[in-house]
């Protein structure tokens, strides 16, 4: 009897050995954090001249000048690392950092106010939240209107992977009310406390004769983080597939249709929303994914100061 026992344990050390040797990681694109561009923009005069440095995630180099960018070298990712230039005004902002880690590097993501004040010309506060994703910015940021049609959320993607799973840190700051800063009138408090966030939706999109663009939900995944933690390292996430509104794990604030504001760029060169219709059935080709990291949850210009969001390693699981 013992024997069998022993076989038995045997076994099922083996499968799990087996069940384990299928699956299959997928680090994304640069998505170890290593590799950082740095641009190197001065910003006007008028205010303070000063030589700012701000980073994206792709092969290292240097890009000097006001030059727009857009995500090069093979790197799927974008920021709100940002160049702005309003009324002729050069101003950057900066919310997502390089930082040392385990002898390379990770991303770090800051909720942060940013202000450029020029008596008798402009006059503008904004909370900037750090944000991370697969898309671009369209640069330079000439306006704080309509902040959601300058972020092109989303990258072509026809896989299914199973999971999303990354390394993390977060420290949430200590305040019961978020802020909302527009850069229009004063700043005022929003009820609930900041949380970090993490976004992956599977799309299938497509494009009507009128520019229009809709999409299906083919996989969901997404959390809010409400409290500081250390490293967590291979954190992993399971995506969700189909109609997942009577699934156990679904939370209709974060994973309902249409729960974000993302845009895209149609076939005219416009940005335009993205707007999901139905839920694809679970063995849908999508043709695109979301991944959003953000240091807070609330949507444009609302957010808390000291919140931060830390993240490295990101791969999907197959």
């Amino acid at each position: 009897m013992k024997r069998i026992n022993h076989l038995l344990a045997l076994a099922a050390l083996l499968g799990c050995a087996s069940l384990h040797a299928q699956e299959r990681e997928e680090l994304l694109p640069f998505g170890d954090m290593n590799q950082w561009i740095k641009r190197e923009i001065k910003e006007s005069s008028i205010i303070g001249g000063a030589q700012k440095e701000i980073y994206a995630v792709g092969p290292t180099q240097t890009i000097k000048g006001e030059i727009p960018y857009k995500p090069t070298g093979g790197s799927p990712w974008a920021t709100s690392n940002v160049m702005a230039k309003v009324v002729g005004i050069v101003k950057t902002n900066s919310s997502v950092f390089p930082e040392r880690r385990d002898g390379g590097y990770c991303a770090r993501l800051d909720t942060h106010l940013e202000g450029v004040k020029v008596f008798g010309v402009v006059d503008i506060t904004v909370l900037a939240a750090g944000s991370l994703f697969l898309g671009e910015v369209h640069e330079p940021i000439k306006s704080t209107k309509n902040p959601n049609g300058l972020l092109l959320m989303g990258v072509p993607f026809t896989k299914h992977p199973k999971a999303l799973r990354f390394d993390y840190k977060v420290r949430i700051a200590d305040r019961e009310k978020r802020i909302r800063a527009t850069g229009f009138g004063r700043e005022t408090d929003v009820d609930g406390k900041d949380h970090a966030a993490v976004v992956c939706l599977l799309q299938k999109r497509w494009e009507d004769k009128e520019g229009n663009v809709y999409a299906s939900r083919v996989g969901t995944f997404a959390i809010q983080y409400d409290k500081s933690c250390d490293w967590q390292n291979a954190a992993t996430y399971t995506i969700l597939y189909g109609d997942i509104t009577h699934n156990p794990a679904y939370r209709a604030d974060l994973m309902k249709l249409n729960a974000y504001e993302y845009n895209t760029v149609n076939s005219r060169g416009k940005s335009v929303p993205i707007k999901e219709v139905s839920w694809a059935a679970p063995d849908e080709a999508p043709t695109h994914i979301i991944l959003q990291f953000a240091s807070s949850h609330g949507g444009a210009y609302i957010g808390t100061p000291g919140n931060s969001l830390w993240v490295d390693n990101v791969k999907l699981v197959y």
